[in-house]
C-alpha cells in the first residue's frame, strides 16, 4: 500500500458512513494532496463501489476540482453582479497586474458575500471588502 493509499483509506474512512460521501471525499483528497489524481479516482471509486466514470465525472463537473496540482497559487475573485457593483470589475483588472504571474487569479461568479464585496477566497479562506491595498496583500501572502 502506497502513502497515498493510506491517505485516502484515512479520508474515505472518516466520511464513508456519511450519506452522499464522495463530494465530502472529493473536497478532503484535493485539500490534501492538491488535487484528485487518476489513482485517486479509481480508489475512491472501488472504496465506495462506484464506477470510475461516476467518480471522474463527478470530479469533471465541478469547476473546483482538479486533475493535476495547480501550477501557480490560486486567488478567486468574485465577479458576480454585487461585487462588480462594488467596484469588482476594475479590481479584478489590477489584480492581473499585480498577480503579475505569481498567482492564478481565477474567477467566480458568488462567494456569498454581496453585501460586503468585492471578495475573494484562497483556499478555504474568504476575504472580504477588498481593494487594491488589501488585495496586493493577498497576493503577496499567497504567492
Amino acid at each position: 500500500m502506497t502513502d497515498i493509499s493510506a491517505q485516502l483509506d484515512a479520508i474515505i474512512a472518516a466520511h464513508q458512513e456519511r450519506e452522499g460521501s464522495l463530494l465530502p471525499i472529493l473536497h478532503d483528497v484535493q485539500r490534501a494532496c492538491g488535487c484528485i489524481s487518476e489513482e485517486a479516482i479509481r480508489h475512491i471509486a472501488h472504496a465506495l463501489n462506484l464506477s470510475r466514470a461516476e467518480v471522474s465525472g463527478v470530479v469533471g463537473f465541478y469547476h473546483d476540482f482538479r486533475r493535476a496540482p495547480a501550477p501557480l497559487p490560486v486567488i478567486k475573485l468574485c465577479r458576480a453582479e454585487a461585487c462588480q457593483a462594488r467596484g469588482g470589475d476594475a479590481l479584478a483588472r489590477w489584480a492581473e497586474e499585480a498577480a503579475a504571474g505569481r498567482v492564478a487569479i481565477e474567477t467566480v461568479y458568488c462567494l456569498g458575500l454581496c453585501s460586503v464585496g468585492p471578495s475573494a477566497m484562497i483556499g478555504d479562506e474568504v476575504h472580504a471588502r477588498l481593494d487594491p491595498e488589501t488585495l496586493a496583500q493577498l497576493i503577496e501572502s499567497a504567492a
